[in-house]
This record gives structure tokens, sequence and C-alpha cells, in this order.
């Protein structure tokens, strides 16, 4: 069983030519804040904004075999939600981030989601 918190945040892509007009757009025109973003672990570029207590998460996507479009939801415990999918979906391998333990899967009809948990 997976126990939901909240929705952490949302990732959409941009070609690579259009990246800093991404950061533009939404900085500029949306008026969104441009937060840390922790380049060093990600093989792509990116920018990552604060909406309320969601993030915003824009990176570049070259051709891939699986789109790194996605929603990430907070769990109360990712162990457990990883034991529930694991014999029931196909399970992505994530980079790690400080702070947080995570993992992602696709969906019956190629929807990306990320779950994860939050570590104090």
């Amino acid at each position: 069983m997976i126990t939901f918190k909240r929705v952490d945040h949302i990732h959409i892509t941009v070609a690579p030519e259009r990246l800093e007009e991404a950061r533009a757009f939404y900085t500029t025109i949306i008026g969104l804040e441009l937060i840390d973003r922790p380049n060093h672990l990600f093989s792509t570029k990116g920018y990552w904004f604060n909406i309320g207590n969601v993030q915003l998460h824009i990176g570049v996507e070259p051709q891939l075999p699986i789109s790194t479009r996605h929603t990430a939801f907070e769990v109360t415990d990712v162990d457990a939600a990883l034991d529930y999918l694991k014999d029931k979906v196909e399970i992505l391998p994530e980079p790690e981030i400080p702070g947080r333990m995570r993992f992602a899967f696709l969906d019956p009809f190629g929807n990306r989601i990320e779950l994860l948990q939050l570590l104090s």
C-alpha cells in the first residue's frame, strides 16, 4: 500500500536550445522564484522553481527512449511503496539526491511517476 502526502514537484522538458528562453519565461512572465538545483547530480541542464509548496523542474530532453517528464509525489514510506510496486511495474533508476529517497516507474500508459520520501 502507498500513503500519499502531497505533490512534491512537476518536471517538464524543453528543447536544449530553448532552456534559457524557458528560464526567462517562468521567472519574468510567470514570476516564479528560481531556486538552487544540484546541477552536479544531473547530466543535463535545467532549472528549478518554487510554486507555493510545490516545485517546478525544467530540464532539457534530447531524444530518449523514455521521457524524463514526470510528476513526483511525496509518500510517507518510500520503501513500503517500492515493496508494494516492485512486482507490479518496472522500477526505473533515479540519480541520488541528498535528503530524498526516491524511485520512478511508468504507468501502463507510458506516464513516468516518481515517488519520494524526504529525509529529516
